[in-house]
């Protein structure tokens, strides 16, 4: 069987490299999704009958009650968790903020759960930061020492047996960065399924989606984030496993009155990512514009605190849950 289908894919492959209208991406993209789903024993079914589908529910089921509702990848973050059960296979996550929030920040928090806390391979995109920036981050955060002292490079002799020790696990961990910049949405799908086949990576993360390219160049702007968000998704339900995509806001925020909280209206350039996002997150923290305390009717102070904003998610509900901001160390922690 599995011969006859890499006859067939050749025979697609040749007959459709002699057409001059046939773009040679569209083949490309063919040919690895193909050989792709054959190595992994991914072999399209055109329906599942009622049985078969009661089973493996029945069975989601049982594991989540093991799991003590967590079905999907854990963020690390105990309140958001409860919330998503996980993050779930085949689901696009938006975390959306203003430049400043802490977008980043928050990925790299997450992604130190996720390879530390839980060993989950896990792939970062990082389009804005290279990927030494990055993992300095990241190794301010676990050590937390704070980045200024990294960037200036004035540490001490406790400080540099405090790195020594802390990175330890970091440095065995499954996590693996490529900072490729204008990264097309056809390089992001084959780059994915290698790591994928490769590494087994189990969650994927996007820093960020603007930043992001499409191969066709005769569209609008608008057009170009519809045809990205739609790419992301259907890559999340190729290879069964959740993107998490991060997103800037517009500046209809700043032009806001009140406490500039997002709202899905501020998705920067296009509607489509709202549509096509199983998940939509903001994170806002109100110091950043100047307030002292939270619009809440206690109101409390808001210094080094974080509201991390559920605002569409498909299968559950919509919630605003508090998180620690450490700014010295750039890093989200839980909220006690």
């Amino acid at each position: 069987f599995i011969l006859r289908r890499l006859i067939e894919i050749s025979y697609f492959i040749r007959k459709n490299s002699y057409k001059e209208t046939t773009d040679v991406f569209d083949i490309l993209n063919y040919a690895e999704s193909q050989l792709f789903n054959i190595s992994n024993n991914n072999f399209k079914r055109n329906y599942e009958n009622a049985k078969d589908l009661i089973d493996r529910a029945i069975s989601n089921i049982k594991k989540l009650q093991l799991n003590n509702g967590l079905s999907g990848i854990p963020s690390g973050f105990q309140t958001i968790d409860n919330i998503t059960g996980g993050w779930q296979k085949s689901d696009l996550i938006i975390i959306a903020a203003r430049p400043g929030m802490g977008k980043t920040s928050f990925a790299l928090s997450m992604t130190r759960n996720l390879v530390i806390k839980y060993n989950i391979p896990t792939m970062i995109f990082s389009l804005e930061m290279s990927s030494i920036q990055l993992i300095t981050r990241l190794i301010s955060s676990e050590t937390e020492i704070s980045s200024e002292k990294f960037r200036k490079s004035i540490l001490s002799d406790f400080e540099w047996n405090k790195i020594l020790i802390k990175i330890k696990k970091l440095k065995n961990s499954p996590l693996f960065i490529d900072d490729t910049p204008s990264l097309s949405v056809f390089d992001l799908r084959a780059k994915c399924r290698r790591m994928v086949s490769q590494h087994k990576i189990g969650i994927i993360i996007i820093d960020y989606l603007q930043l992001m390219t499409v191969s066709n160049k005769s569209i609008n702007r608008e057009q170009e984030i519809s045809l990205i968000s739609r790419n992301l998704k259907s890559i999340a339900k190729e290879l069964n496993l959740p993107i998490i995509a991060i997103s800037q806001l517009s500046r209809a925020v700043e032009i806001r009155g009140g406490y500039k909280r997002p709202l899905l209206s501020d998705l920067r350039e296009s509607g489509a990512i709202e549509q096509d996002a199983d998940i939509v997150s903001f994170i806002y923290r109100p110091d950043y514009y100047g307030f002292h305390y939270w619009d809440n009717d206690e109101s409390t102070p808001c210094k080094g605190e974080a509201e991390f904003i559920i605002a569409k998610n498909r299968n559950g509900g919509l919630y605003n849950l508090k998180l620690n901001f450490i700014s010295n160390y750039v890093k989200f922690t839980e909220k006690c």
